[in-house]
């Protein structure tokens, strides 16, 4: 290099090259890990354009409870589906699956289980199956009422606004309290039919019930084999009913109510993904869930998680609370509140006359026989 090139300041050719070769190695660093990310951690890629005609506005102004509630009252929703777990049966008495201390997997000691699932599990049963019925005696239907997220659900059916009601619950407070069974799917099976195991024989809930109060292992008057409630294990599938309904149900679906449920048990924890763009979703739960995680947070086409309180959000809703209270502050907000009190009330007494004519029935077909071996009056007289 010359003196002139020197005071001139001028690059070296072999430094300029140099240069350009590690900014372009640079660049094309960047551009793998970018793809990277793209490809394995399901990033959108996008430009400002793109983004730009993506952008999809939120379904209802204001996602805030008090925003929906005001949009239902102003314009109000036609089909609505509701999809609900353990959560909304607790106020009932019948305690969920998975609270610490007062859920049911942390009080299932006594059974000396190998793990709290394996009461549920279809495996397990086949081999011990007197655990199950010993926990089925105390959660039998008929020892509990529907709570007011019940009624709710009862309500919405006789304002002509339910579409379907999906419940993971087996404790049939949704019949009880109304709902009709065309309405109902019961992902998890229930306590109202029961069948043998090795015959297919079919037992009604009377039957079942009997055998369980008298502590009895249910048999098959037939063949001998266990007789199992049709309530959905481990290890089986779900009603056909689940997987046939959803795309119809969901079709013109405007309102998911998800209620009293983890949303972490599949497939029903899937449901939410049916609902439509345009389908607003309200989560009533006391605990946040269905949450994106961080990788999926990023990525705006995700279905399977909830937004509620982050970003990119057009259409969820959250009310963490319980779930009674949750319906409460809706039927006041929506001026339901007189309707869901009067159903409450006088379906709660129709179900006290009910249970106190079962009553006296059981206690007549248990008492005694008055009728005592008397000698028979002599028919001829004395002359």
């Amino acid at each position: 290099m010359s003196a002139k090139d020197k005071a001139d300041g001028a690059v070296p050719k072999k430094e300029e090259s140099t240069s350009e070769n590690e900014e372009e190695e640079d660049k094309t660093t960047m551009e793998t890990i970018r793809r990277f990310f793209a490809q394995t951690l399901n990033f959108s890629e996008s430009n400002n354009e793109t983004d730009a005609s993506r952008t999809v506005e939120q379904v209802i102004p204001d996602l805030t409870f008090e925003g929906l509630s005001a949009h239902w009252r102003e314009h109000g929703f036609k089909k609505i589906v509701t999809m609900v777990g353990a959560g909304i049966s607790t106020s009932a008495g019948i305690p969920d699956f998975r609270s610490p201390g007062s859920g049911l997997y942390d009080n299932l000691k006594k059974y000396k289980l190998p793990h709290p699932t394996a009461i549920f599990d279809l495996d397990y049963f086949m081999k011990n199956p007197k655990p199950f019925f010993a926990l089925a005696k105390e959660l039998y239907p008929g020892s509990f009422e529907p709570t007011p997220s019940h009624y709710f659900v009862r309500l919405l059916h006789e304002k002509g606004l339910l579409q379907r009601h999906y419940t993971q619950n087996i404790d049939t407070l949704d019949q009880l309290a109304g709902i009709p069974t065309e309405k109902i799917v019961e992902a998890h099976g229930s306590f109202y039919l029961n069948h043998c195991l090795k015959c297919r024989k079919e037992y009604d809930m009377a039957w079942m019930k009997a055998q369980i109060f008298a502590d009895k292992l249910p048999k098959c008057e037939k063949c001998k084999g266990v007789v199992k409630p049709d309530i959905v294990f481990f290890g089986e599938n779900l009603p056909y009913r689940f997987y046939s309904l959803p795309d119809e149900d969901f079709k013109d679906c405007d309102l998911l109510i998800i209620m009293g449920t983890s949303l972490e048990v599949q497939p029903f924890a899937s449901l939410i993904r049916h609902a439509g763009p345009k389908c607003v979703r309200l989560l009533i739960n006391r605990e946040p869930v269905g949450r994106a995680s961080y990788v999926s947070a990023f990525d705006k086409n995700d279905k399977d998680s909830m937004r509620y309180g982050k970003p990119h959000n057009i259409r969820d809703v959250g009310y963490l609370g319980d779930c009674d209270a949750g319906v409460e502050a809706l039927a006041k907000a929506l001026g339901w509140e007189d309707e869901l009190k009067q159903l409450i009330q006088k379906e709660r007494e129709l179900l006290t006359q009910e249970a106190s004519a079962d009553k006296k029935k059981d206690e007549k077909s248990t008492k005694p026989s008055d009728d005592s071996d008397k000698a028979a009056p002599s028919s001829s007289s004395s002359s």
